[in-house]
């Protein structure tokens, strides 16, 4: 009988957890075996916490079912409308969800019976945001400025996305697995040098490979944004120019060329767009970043705006 996700979901909602913890434990640990055997990928403790929250939570959405199916279960008999105080199974459901949330998202067995409707994806809601919680407290400056850039807004697409070599949506195995890597804060470098800063170490993270700007991530993400956007231009149209328009004022004050120059954008005038690529693991933001999500990207709009 194949084990799918689905089938097991349905198995958590209509099975206590007091009943199937340690069939569900033996599923997470094939997962787990399984996703390293396909990624050739050894995580951490910490990274495979992270693997198992929701994409929009910065993970992998490998939920674990061993820690949902309270939630299952919980939303599952309270929707059924047999669900009762002497349920020991629901009492013992009950206890475990709360083991693993914070003081203020606890449930009363009472309360739940009686609301209007429990939602499963709701608890998940809350067990995922409290674990990511959890390693945002116990990680390092670093890190919490990747794990609160992952789990922002569209970060995720990435991985949700159908791989298409003809639309350019499509990553080779050896690149796959460092951005694997890298999303969940593991070793990149295994110990070689910058190819193009000689006397600069990969550190373990791959920090430096992502914000050197002597041809690293950043330089390649945006000649490659660039030559999108200057395509989509073509298409529609418009006469576009690449890295032109240097010469746009009568002085000559400006002498960097814009990335995309198009004439007769809006009332007949040109107008010239830079494109900026940022990282929050810049050492400028990085304490920021540590902070509040789109720390890097606020900063660079700063210097744009005069």
């Amino acid at each position: 009988m194949c084990g799918g996700f689905c089938r097991l979901v349905h198995f958590a909602r209509t099975t206590p957890p007091s009943l199937s913890r340690a069939a569900l434990q033996l599923y997470d640990q094939d997962v787990h075996r399984c996703f390293s055997s396909c990624t050739a990928v050894d995580t951490s403790d910490a990274a495979w916490k992270q693997s198992m929250l929701g994409l929009s939570k910065g993970g992998l959405g490998l939920r674990s079912l061993y820690h949902h199916a309270p939630a299952a279960y919980i939303a599952s008999v309270c929707s059924s409308g047999f669900g009762s105080q002497s349920n020991h199974h629901l009492c013992s459901a009950v206890a475990y969800f709360n083991s693993n949330v914070p003081p203020d998202k606890v449930l009363q067995v009472d309360s739940i019976l009686s609301a209007p409707s429990v939602s499963q994806k709701k608890l998940s809601s809350i067990l995922d945001t409290h674990m990511f919680n959890l390693l945002l407290e116990n990680s390092s400056t670093a890190d919490r400025a990747r794990l609160l850039s992952v789990s922002s807004a569209h970060a995720s697409s990435w991985l949700s996305v159908v791989p298409s070599q003809g639309l350019g949506l499509h990553l080779n195995p050896p690149v796959h697995q460092v951005a694997i890597k890298w999303w969940l804060g593991l070793d990149t470098s295994q110990g070689s040098q910058c190819a193009l800063c000689p006397d600069k170490a990969l550190d373990p993270l791959g920090h430096h490979a992502i914000t050197c700007k002597r041809g690293g991530d950043v330089v390649v993400r945006h000649n490659t944004l660039r030559d999108v956007l200057a395509e989509t231009c073509h298409r529609a149209h418009l006469s576009v120019q690449v890295e032109a328009g240097s010469d746009l004022t009568a002085d000559h004050s400006h002498t960097c060329p814009a990335d995309l120059l198009l004439t007769n954008w809006a009332t007949g005038k040109t107008a010239a767009f830079d494109i900026s690529v940022t990282s929050p693991l810049n050492a400028l933001t990085l304490l920021e970043a540590g902070v509040s999500a789109g720390s890097a990207a606020r900063a660079t709009l700063r210097y744009f705006i005069w």
